[in-house]
């Protein structure tokens, strides 16, 4: 048996625009609404996440996993610049309680991408006040995260950060990203200190953020080592470096991508791909953590994503096993990992490719709502109550 640390967190993740339904307020249902939109759909009423997360916490826990990590919405929270609502306060509280109650430790999320419109309208991560205005968010939400331990300040900023430099929403970490706007990637940095000091005075909150690591390869060409620190640094790397000091550092991992002399690299038509149009690559879990735990200095890692886009089932479990088997090469060496979060919980919105990639545990009939636990989850939930793998 490959037995996994004690007190190691199993579970699944979502984000709150992509299973909630109707967030009318957020920047992204602006996006997908716009009459030049590229978005293959809008989000609509998404998995109704918003009223059935007590179901879907439910089966989590009745298959064997003792965690799940969510996003609260800022939209919802502060609908208008400077007015809280208190009836989403008390909503996002019920779902850390309700957690709580299945036996599932919540790892929160305050941003998974989307913010609130106005903030969008009002200068987005580069106007001057940006970190003010997380911060006092930040504030707003502090009293409901009491009794939570990991709280995720910002998901994904590199790619944020790319996005804000005219990346394509529907290529999120596929090859090929566009240089990162480097002023909203400092702003987004200083966002993130500031809202862990915040969440530091909270007694037994401890403060991260995650990133997309994206498994760089050289193609050993002449050239290629020297090109893939160049590309990579400023889209992966000083994230992680910049870790150094938080009380963990979430990794999110799915796939790889070569580097050459000129750059990233199409992904071979020779290779197994996923409905995303990712190669099919298990050890990117592996060796995401290894770089988060080498460049940010031995930071503790959460797994906060990991997964593939499929219909074939049976890919989702071999996928999830020879990430497992890296994760826990991984720890043998002495790699503090305390949590493998799978994404997703629930088939869901994957933004601009809408909901044809599905990546969930869970399948959701979009008529009916209807939940279908997946073999997958099952085998995830027997791992979990093993906390570990046949050798």
């Amino acid at each position: 048996m490959l037995t996994f640390p004690d007190g190691f967190l199993w579970g699944a993740a979502t984000a709150a625009h992509q299973v909630e339904g109707n967030n009318v307020n957020s920047n992204w249902w602006v996006m997908e609404h716009a009459a030049d939109t590229t978005m293959v759909e809008p989000s609509g009423d998404a998995m109704d996440h918003y009223h059935r997360y007590p179901e879907d916490m439910r089966l989590l826990a009745e298959a064997g996993l003792n965690s799940y990590r969510f996003s609260i919405e800022w939209a919802r929270i502060e609908p208008e610049r400077g007015f809280v609502s208190r009836a989403e306060l008390d909503h996002y509280r019920r779902m850390i309680d309700t957690a709580r109650e299945n036996g599932l430790d919540p790892t929160v999320t305050l941003m998974h991408f989307t913010v609130p419109r106005w903030f969008q309208n009002d200068g987005f991560w580069r106007a001057a006040d940006a970190a003010d205005l997380f911060a006092r968010y930040s504030e707003t939400v502090l009293p409901i995260l009491e009794g939570v331990e990991y709280v995720c300040t910002i998901n994904e900023p590199n790619i944020a950060a790319m996005l804000a430099g005219g990346e394509d929403a529907a290529n999120l970490v596929a090859y090929g990203l566009p240089n990162p706007d480097l002023g909203v990637a400092d702003t987004l940095l200083e966002s993130h200190r500031r809202s862990a000091e915040i969440l530091h005075t909270v007694p037994g909150v401890k403060a991260g953020w995650t990133i997309a690591t994206q498994a760089f390869h050289s193609t050993g060409e002449p050239g290629a080592d020297e090109k893939l620190y160049e590309y990579g640094h400023p889209r992966d790397f000083w994230y992680l470096e910049n870790s150094a000091g938080d009380d963990f550092v979430g990794v999110q991992a799915y796939t790889r991508t070569f580097i050459g002399p000129e750059g990233p690299t199409p992904v071979s038509e020779e290779v197994e791909t996923t409905l995303t149009g990712w190669e099919f690559f298990p050890e990117a879990l592996e060796m995401g953590v290894r770089s988060a735990w080498e460049l940010s200095g031995g930071v503790p890692v959460l797994v906060t994503e990991n997964g593939i886009a499929t219909s074939d089932d049976s890919r989702r479990i071999a996928y999830t096993e020879g990430a497992l088997r890296g994760l826990h090469r991984a720890i043998e060496d002495g790699i503090d990992v305390r949590a493998y979060q799978h994404w997703s919980a629930l088939d869901n919105y994957e933004w601009a490719s809408g909901y044809r990639p599905t990546f969930g545990l869970i399948g959701v009939d979009r008529e009916t709502f209807e939940r279908t636990p997946k073999p997958s989850l099952a085998w995830l939930g027997a791992v979990a109550r093993k906390n570990g793998l046949e050798g």
